[in-house]
């Protein structure tokens, strides 16, 4: 563990040199990701310009589920991005050979393979929502309160890693499994919203199937008083390992599946 810890903060510092080569760009893709952030929460506050609540949520705790949903799926997207791409740029034109002849683990250089520079407008978005809403909630901070919502905001970057990584292996069968990650990936805005508005079949989905529910609304109910779903909301770190090991394990039989393209 200490060598692949040690592996990776040489990638990492290599891959923020080159991305500074070029600061225009990184600055460009940090603002554009953090107009598009700001984009969305400034709807959330145009709807609730009519109204006072929705289904008992206030704009604040809405807030809330928007900002731990916001930095769990930062922090995936800043360390995690190149899973998008394993069957685009390493399974179709014949890379990910390379990866299978290195003395470390191929997933592991698939990771360290990239640092995404768009998750940190998503990431600094995400922190000022945070720190707008959470003072105004009804909620006493102490140090256990504090460990414990960063204790959720990892869980929501593990399960999303999870569903990802999952998706993701699918290439090893398809060659290119992106447009299914993206399809998948597009449902996990429901759950910016509080899960009682939707209908028993969206919830079950969210919860059991693919559980982005656990990647904001569930984790935001652990802090909110009166809330119906806190006992299932502690279940998130569990629901965040069982995925990540039912990912890796599905990752390891595409694993020993696959066949090099032969470019």
């Amino acid at each position: 563990m200490r060598r692949y810890v040690k592996l990776y903060w040489q990638f990492f510092k290599t891959r923020l040199k080159v991305m500074m080569e070029y600061r225009v760009d990184f600055l460009i893709g940090v603002a554009s990701v953090l107009l598009v952030q700001a984009t969305s929460v400034m709807f959330v506050r145009i709807v609730f310009d009519h109204i006072d609540v929705l289904h008992g949520w206030t704009f604040h705790q809405l807030l809330f589920i928007y900002a731990i949903a916001m930095l769990g799926r930062s922090i995936e997207h800043i360390f995690f991005d190149n899973l998008w791409v394993l069957g685009m740029e390493y399974i179709r034109p014949g890379n990910f050979d390379r990866l299978l002849i290195r003395p470390v683990n191929p997933l592991f250089h698939l990771i360290a393979d990239r640092v995404q520079q768009d998750g940190f407008g998503s990431l600094l978005v995400g922190l000022v929502v945070l720190f707008t809403s959470a003072p105004r909630l009804d909620i006493s901070w102490g140090a256990a309160e504090v460990m414990l919502l960063l204790l959720m905001i990892a869980s929501s970057a593990a399960i999303f890693l999870a569903v990802n990584l999952f998706f993701a292996a699918f290439s090893f069968w398809m060659v290119d499994s992106l447009p299914i990650m993206a399809t998948v990936q597009g449902t996990s805005d429901f759950a910016r919203y509080p899960m009682n508005i939707y209908g028993k079949g969206i919830r079950y989905v969210l919860t059991w199937l693919i559980p982005y529910g656990f990647t904001a609304y569930y984790p935001a109910t652990l802090f909110m008083e009166g809330s119906g779903d806190r006992s299932i909301a502690a279940w998130s770190p569990a629901v965040a390992a069982a995925s990540l090991t039912i990912a890796y394990l599905f990752w390891k039989r595409g694993l020993s599946s696959f066949s090099s393209t032969g470019n």
